[in-house]
Parts: structure tokens; sequence; C-alpha cells
């Protein structure tokens, strides 16, 4: 066991891992980690290109033996979720990722780890590095944006790859081949503000939701966690059938591919609704303690006092509109497959709402491994919008990855993995988005699988990774290459 990260950064994989996280590369600001990569090649002699949204693909030759063995297309992504505590001082913008270990686990500081791609941006860098590794031609391509539209492995140009078969290194389960996924859509509800002017006699408070767990939209969608935006619908809907009130702002949420963990909404609230207000939501605080007690212990809701010069707050209609949304916009779990057991078939998450000056938003990932079903879920949230009077803004469309039984890439890592460990390996399919199905949509005949180690609590800042698992799954990673030449 590795007890400080000088022992961990000598493995070659940790050390990889270790030099990319100093480096910011939230979904849309790439541009650093990527010329770090070209750099990387250009320093090694390596065939490289650099695309016009920053994708990288790096080239190396097959060792000697491997030459007419098939090229192999290596993948992942080096773009990662950026989300921190609220109370977290971190500028994803500039600031390095605080790395630590406990036991078997290495963490970030109260940030998500980047583990959720960079594992795979560490497997590659230390197989391009190393000389003693024994492997086919390589086609390692590193995309960009895959957190939050998929914009560059949609953008990267098939007449780039030779290679036929794909190993894409973004699961999170280590002895696991995920060989089928989801395909999903970006969608955004936008509301017109309407705005009024508060009364003389009501006082700015905010109603927090804090302490959920959050996660992965996909991964984790089927914990029934809680979703903070729907929580605080819930309240909002209820103290206005009691009371009047005013709202002037809601936001809840970071990305539309994680769980909300936190949402808050600014109320203008009469004087003498203040106490009758306060003990409504420590009801309210009982209530969802009871309801998510096995999904999400410390979900708590908070009613502070806030010091606020502005008076403009949602006209009536706007903000009936606004709680409506955050009560009719779907989230959760929509429906399970019949063909795999546990597997959820079609889910959409409510991730983001965001008040700015003119309008709120309200942001929805929808995924299905049906084309047709993610298309009537599209359906269902335009028509709440009209219903509403809103407008609605789709893109980030990107494809399912369909199982494929007669796949020669999930023979040989089925049959590698039985010779490595003497014990089968798990077949798996996953209810989130891999960029898998888009390159198997642009490279006719591509044979694809999906492999990683054990990643835990993605997209939140308690995000860690598996130490033993990472080193194992490198390690089945590159017995696999080596053994190509005699499987394929």
């Amino acid at each position: 066991m590795y007890s400080n990260l000088k022992e961990l950064t000598s493995h070659k994989v940790f050390h990889y891992f270790a030099e990319i996280s100093k480096i910011p590369r939230g979904s849309g600001n790439e541009k650093a980690i990527s010329d770090y990569l070209v750099r990387f090649a250009q320093e090694r002699n390596l065939e490289v290109i650099q695309d016009q949204v920053l994708n990288v693909i790096i080239k190396k030759a097959a060792t000697t033996g491997y030459e007419n063995v098939p090229t192999v297309i290596i993948q992942g992504h080096m773009d990662m979720v950026c989300e921190k505590n609220q109370d977290t001082i971190h500028d994803f913008e500039k600031d390095p990722l605080q790395l630590r270990i406990v036991g078997d686990m290495l963490y970030a500081t109260d940030t998500t780890l980047g583990a959720d791609n960079g594992i795979a941006v560490a497997y590659a860098l230390a197989l391009l590095d190393a000389d003693d590794l024994p492997h086919p031609s390589l086609e390692v391509v590193i995309t960009t944006e895959e957190e939050t539209t998929m914009n560059g492995a949609i953008a990267v140009d098939a007449k780039h790859f030779k290679g036929r078969i794909l190993i894409n290194i973004d699961s999170e389960e280590d002895g696991k081949l995920l060989v089928s996924s989801a395909g999903g859509v970006h969608v955004t509800q936008v509301l017109p503000i309407k705005w009024d002017n508060s009364t003389d006699n009501e006082v700015a408070y905010r109603i927090r939701i804090k302490g959920l767990k959050g996660g992965h939209s996909g991964i984790s969608i089927n914990k029934e966690r809680g979703n903070s935006n729907k929580l605080l619908g819930r309240v909002l809907h209820d103290l206005s059938s009691e009371f009047h009130y005013s709202i002037q702002q809601i936001n809840g949420g970071v990305k539309p591919n994680a769980i909300p963990r936190e949402a808050e909404a600014i109320v203008f609230i009469q004087t003498d609704d203040v106490e009758p207000i306060n003990e409504k939501i420590e009801k309210y605080n009982d209530i969802f303690k009871n309801e998510l007690q096995f999904s999400d212990p410390d979900v708590s809701i908070f009613f502070e006092k806030r010091d606020i010069s502005s008076t403009n707050v949602f006209s009536s209609e706007t903000m009936h509109k606004a709680i409506t949304s955050l009560l009719l916009i779907p989230h959760g779990v929509q429906g399970m497959s019949m063909a795999i057991l546990g597997l959820v078939e079609s889910s959409t998450n409510l991730g983001v709402v965001t008040t700015t000056d003119s309008t709120i938003t309200f942001e929805s990932e929808i995924r299905s491994s049906l084309k047709s079903v993610k298309s009537s879920m599209v359906t269902q949230v335009r028509t709440i919008a009209e219903m509403l009077e809103c407008e609605v803004l789709i893109d980030s469309d990107y494809p399912e990855w369909p199982f494929d039984p007669n796949s020669k890439a999930k023979k040989l890592f089925e049959e590698t993995y039985k010779e490595k460990y003497s014990k089968e390996m798990e077949v798996i399919a996953v209810h989130a988005g891999i960029e898998c199905g888009v390159f198997i949509e642009k490279i006719p005949g591509l044979d694809a699988v999906s492999i990683g180690p054990d990643i835990f609590l993605v997209h939140t800042p308690d995000e860690h990774i598996s130490i033993s698992s990472t080193i194992n799954n490198w390690e089945y990673f590159i017995y696999t290459l080596k053994k190509m030449k005699d499987f394929l």
C-alpha cells in the first residue's frame, strides 16, 4: 500500500495522473491540457494531431512482432466535471487539484478528483511513454467536452483512424466489461421573467437545501437520491398555498449530468409570516430526512434572513410558472430494461436551475438506450414548456451504443481476463453516455469495449479512486494488448 503521494507517483500511471491534476481541465477549458498532450507527443517524436476543438490524436508504431496485429484505438476524454462544496475555496480555472491518500483511495481535497476521465489520460500517457510494453499499432484519441456536450467526439474526423478495434477507458468498475450504453440529449426550458417589486412590509430570506449526495445522473439515477431542485419546488409550492410571498431568484445544481445536491431560493415574505414559515420549513426538514433516510440521511433545509438591497421579484405569473416547472419537469428513472436485469433503460435529470436578469432556465439530461423512447421523453418536456409558454432548446444529442453479441473485442477481453484471473469477466451495459456510440457511428465496422478501475461518487467532491484497482486494471489492460498477437 502506498502511504504518500511521492511513493504513489513512482508508478507511471499515477505519475501522469498527478501531472494532469496540476492542469485545470473543466469542460470548455481544455486548451492547457490539450497543449500538454501535444507537447508530450512531440517530445517523444510521436505523430500527433490537434484539431480545431482541441481533441488530440497520438499515434505510436507497433512494437517488434506486432506489426501484423490489427491497429487499436485507445480512447478517453481530457475534461472533467468541476464541482466543489459551496464553502470550499478553489478556482477550477487556475488552481491545481490537491491530491490526498486515504487508505487505498485517492481523493482530491473538497473537489471532484477528475478520475473521470483523467485515468484514461494517465493510462494512455504511461503506455505511450513506455518502451518495454508490447503492443500493436496505437491510435490514442483524447477528446474534449465529453462531460457537457460530447462535441469533441462528435467533431473527430474519422479519416485519421485505421483501427477498427476501440478500447475506451471511461468505465468505473474493475473486473467488468462494458459493451453497451445509453444515448442522451440536453434539453433546456427557458422561462422569460416578468419582474415586479416587493412590498414595504416584506423581508428577504433564503430557503436553502443542502446535504444531498448527488452523483452521476446516469450511473446513480437508480439509487433514488434526492434532487435538490425538485425538493425545493415542493417546498415553494406548499408555501404558496398557505402564505403570500414573492420569489427573487431560484438556483440549483451545477451540471445537467449531475444529480443536484444543493438548491436555493431568495424569497420576500411578510414580517408576520416569518415564524410560521420557519415552522413549516422545520417540518420539511423532518419530512425530507424521513423520505431520504437511506439514500441521503444528511439532507437539510435552511431558512436564513438575507440583507438584499434589490426589491425586484418575479411577477405572480412568473412565480407560478417557475414553481409549476419545478413540479412538472420529470426527474428520475422512467423505465427499466426488460432485456438486462437491473439496467435502467430510460431516465431524466433536472440538473440545473438558473436565474438571470431575464430568464429562468431549467436544464435536463435525458437518457435512453432506445432512440424512440428518448424522443418521446423530449416531447414530454417540450409539451410542459409549451403549456407554460416557455422556449425549449435542444443540444448535445448523442447516440446510444448498441450491444453486439458477436463482438470480437468483447471475446478478446473475456478470454484474456479468464486466462489471467481464472474466472469469468462480468459483461455489463450502463445507463450513461459513453463516447463509443459516437465513434461507432463515425467509423464503419468499429468494434468497441470499455474498461476502467473502481471509481466512486463521480461528479461529486467525494469522488475517489481505488489505488489497487487502478494498478490491477492497468496490468489487465497491458496484458490484453500483449495477448492480441495470440487472439487476433
